[in-house]
């Protein structure tokens, strides 16, 4: 009987826990979506920029996990405790178990929760907001259609007349703005900067997701074009994104994809809209 009373109270606190932590995932979900192209070797690896140091975690953040043990340590020796005095103090074990796992969970809901108030996320070196829901930008402006013109140099894959400094500076700012949409399920937003079918596949993550909070904190990321072709009736531009993110108040990881957009040579009014995201191998 006290055996099959501590194998329910260690599940029960189990998914105790587990629903405290369970996360959802950035744009993308962290995978390869969309539309995917061949990427030679050479292209792929070239090696980005150094990233700066990863930013030190969020202060108490690095609290969670120790005082979690000691809470549900503390229970179980009670229950332990209890359990040479019989069923009762197995029964006031429990109690008292499930009491540490509640108040873990009261703590960690009030830690997000301060969190969430912060300001809207930064990125490196920005200073300021990097989103404002006020201000409607193009999607990743500053790169006309790709054209037929020469290339600068016989090993680059990007034509001479294409405006890749300002195409890659949008598209920092276009990374990030997904990423806050997606964090806010804001589907309108989203619509805006990805095609169709790129929509599709992310309100179907978004709606996989259900009510799983989700907060991306871009801390670090460069940009660097690999190829500009155009494809029938549309120019496409592969830029690879790298850097350094944190999921949900957790420790900051790595991130390297390439995110392949396209435009309508047709359409004169047409802007460049995501249209896949590849992991990098």
């Amino acid at each position: 009987m006290k055996r099959f009373l501590l194998l329910l109270t260690l599940t029960l606190a189990s998914f105790s826990m587990l629903s405290v932590t369970a996360e959802a995932k950035r744009m993308g979900g962290g995978g390869s979506i969309g539309q995917q192209r061949t990427m030679s070797p050479q292209q792929t690896s070239k090696t980005p920029a150094a990233a700066p140091a990863p930013a030190a975690p969020a202060a108490g953040n690095k609290w969670l996990g120790p005082l979690a043990g000691l809470a549900i340590g503390a229970g179980l020796g009670a229950m332990f405790a209890g359990g040479m005095g019989g069923l009762g103090g197995a029964i006031g074990g429990i109690l008292m178990a499930l009491l540490a796992a509640g108040l873990v969970m009261f703590l960690v809901s009030r830690f997000r929760k301060s969190q969430a108030q912060q300001p809207a996320m930064q990125y490196a070196g920005s200073g300021t907001s990097s989103y404002q829901p006020e201000s409607r930008q193009q999607p990743f402006a500053g790169g006309s259609a790709a054209t037929n013109a020469p290339l600068a140099n016989s090993s680059s894959n990007i034509p001479a007349d294409f405006p890749a400094e300002a195409f890659l500076r949008s598209a920092k700012t276009s990374f990030i703005r997904l990423q806050a949409a997606n964090d806010r399920k804001d589907l309108n937003d989203i619509r805006e900067y990805t095609t169709p079918e790129m929509f599709a596949e992310i309100s179907l993550q978004l709606q996989e997701r259900g009510d799983a909070p989700q907060k991306t904190d871009v801390q670090t990321i460069n940009t660097q074009i690999v190829e500009v072709v155009n494809e029938g009736d549309y120019a496409i531009a592969s830029v690879r994104m790298s850097g350094q993110l944190s999921e949900n108040n957790g420790m900051p990881e790595n991130f390297d994809e390439i995110w392949h957009v396209q435009k309508n040579l047709r359409d004169e009014k047409a802007v460049w809209l995501l249209s896949g995201i590849q992991q990098v191998a």
